[in-house]
Order: C-alpha cells, then structure tokens, then sequence
C-alpha cells in the first residue's frame, strides 16, 4: 500500500509538472508572440519541470506520509500544519527560482518583473492543485477506514450475538430454565405464565432489536428487569436487583445488549443462596453506568469471551472502553453512556 502510495504521489507530481510547463514548449515557434518574450532553453525547461516535480512530490510525501506534518492535521493542530504548509512551499519556491534565475540568462526583450509573476504564478497552481489532490487522498482514505471499521463492528457484534446464543442455548442454561418452569407451573400456573412472558421479552428484546445499534438505558433496564425475574425464580429468590438509576440518564444511550451478559456472567461464576444472595446494583457513577455484585464465587466453564466482545464493541461503537474493578467482596463493571 505505501508503494502504491508513492507511485501515486509520482504521477501526480509528474502530471502537474509537464502541465504547467507545457506552456514554454510554445517558445519554439520563432514568430510566435511568446518565443519573443521568453527563449527557449531545453537545459531551463528540464531544470524547470523536474524542479517543480520535486516540489510537488515533497508536499505529497509530507502531507500523505506519516511525519510530523501528517501528526499535526491528525491531532487538529490545523493553525501549526497550514503554517508549516506555507513556510515549506515558500522557501521551497523561492530557493527554486533564485537557482534558475541565477543559472540561467534570460531574453533581454522579457518584460521587468514577468519572471517572478510567472514563475510564482505556477507553482501557486500547482500548490492548489496538490491541497485539491490532497483532500480527495484524504477523503478515500476516511471512507476506507470508515468501511474498516463498519467491518469489525459487523464482526464484533455478530461475535456478540452468537456467543449470546450460545449461553442462552447451554443445555446447562435450558436445564435451569425448564427445571425453574417445571416448578412454577406445578406450584403455581399463574405464576408460571409470567415466566413465559418475562422469557419472551427476553428473547424479543436478544433477537428482534438491531445488533449494531445503540439503546437507551430506559431499553436496557426494562430488558434486565425481565432477565432479573427469570434470575429469581431460577435461583428461588436468592438473587436481588437493585436499579437506582434517575429518570435524567433514561434517554442516555448505550451498546445494545449491554446489561444482560453482565447479569449472566455474576449468575454464572457466583454462589447465590437465600443465606447469601447473589446481589446485583446497577446505578450511576458519575456519566458511566456501574454494575457490581457481591462475589461468593464457584467454578464455572467459560473462557471470558462475554466480557472481551462487550468491549469490543465498546471501542468501535463508543470510542472508549468498559472499566472493570474486581475487589475481594465486588465485582465491578462500569459503561461509559452517550447523551446526545
């Protein structure tokens, strides 16, 4: 790609140089109006058109490369990178000029002043059409890595989606849940057609809502109330909820499907008994969402995908990172929010 680059960055140059030089060759024709103010010098031209060839492909490679220049447009230094622009193509022409002028003779019949009015006059052009070039390179390349990015987001979530699945699919997860149903509708048939619906939003919410959107925290929270009741008839009322969330932060937006694999991962790696509940608080810390719960942990299967992909999609949706703090009595996971 960086030889493509340079290749490109030549046959620009190139392509400027012979046409803003182009005009001198109308100097051979000895009657003609500009052999009689400019003579033709094949020693001046060729001096003059790789002079400006080399110009060019300098502000190419200092604009496009990856050096100080490049750092300073990136990091929005525009006042530093446009002042540095100017002072290098300044010089640059007239340290160009000054060589060619004292190298080579000129017509007598050549108007006073005409050579710097020219001569400054092309490589105006030609700066214009370097930042004209310049921009379009920019602009492909945004879109590129623009297009680079909705790749891994795609990749991210579609990850996300199926190792999502793939819990809600474990047939150590189904067990629980049939087990769980099995009980409520014996004891309880009311109570079991709650289960069922709390069981749907769930999976209405996992399935039917875009992967690669972003929600509100009122969204998520409505889901995760859902997920708790199923979390407490599955473990008989040993796992406790806490939402302390103001109404403020409800339209504050965040990654889809980022509670729910918070709550099943405490519910998987933690005993939760009614001596020693399982205890989940989600609550506001500051502009992030914080979920901690209390650790009594047991042996579980699992190789921390969950928490990896919920990160990733953090960094390519939100442009920051999930804050984990794990102490001997906690565990915590805080999410950076939008507000728009």
């Amino acid at each position: 790609m960086e030889k493509t680059g340079k290749q490109l960055w030549f046959y620009c140059s190139l392509l400027i140089a012979v046409m803003l030089n182009s005009g001198r060759l109308l100097a051979l024709r000895e009657n003609g109006i500009v052999a009689h103010y400019w003579r033709f010098n094949a020693a001046e031209f060729g001096y003059q058109l790789l002079a400006q060839l080399g110009f060019c492909y300098l502000l190419f490679s200092l604009n496009l490369g990856r050096g100080r220049l490049a750092r300073y447009r990136d990091n929005n230094k525009y006042l530093s990178y446009l002042s540095l622009n100017f002072l290098i193509a300044f010089f640059g022409m007239v340290l160009i000029g000054g060589v060619q002028k004292r190298v080579f003779s000129f017509n007598p019949n050549q108007i006073r002043g005409a050579f710097w009015l020219g001569y400054l006059t092309r490589y105006a052009l030609a700066a214009l059409l370097i930042g004209i070039i310049i921009k379009i390179v920019l602009l492909l390349r945004q879109n590129k890595q623009q297009a680079i990015e909705n790749e891994q987001l795609k990749n991210a979530y579609t990850t996300a989606e199926l190792e999502l699945l793939k819990e809600q699919l474990n047939p150590h997860f189904l067990f629980n849940s049939l087990s769980s149903l099995s009980g409520v509708v014996r004891e309880n048939p009311g109570l079991a057609q709650l289960y069922i619906k709390h069981l749907s939003s769930v999976f209405r919410y996992t399935l039917i809502k875009p992967v690669s959107s972003l929600v509100t925290v009122n969204e998520e929270l409505t889901m995760v109330k859902s997920f708790a009741q199923l979390l407490k008839m599955r473990f008989e009322n040993a796992f406790e909820l806490t939402i302390d969330v103001g109404d403020a932060f409800m339209q504050y937006k965040l990654p889809h499907l980022s509670l729910q694999p918070l709550l099943e991962n405490a519910a998987k790696h933690n005993a939760a008994t009614l001596k020693t509940p399982l205890k989940v608080t989600i609550k506001m810390c500051g502009d992030e969402l914080s979920v901690s719960n209390n650790l009594n942990q047991v042996d579980a299967d699992g190789t921390g995908t969950g928490l990896a992909n919920l990160n990733q999609r953090y960094k390519i949706l939100m442009q920051r990172e999930i804050d984990i703090e794990k102490t001997t009595s906690y565990f915590t996971v805080k999410l950076p929010l939008k507000h728009e």
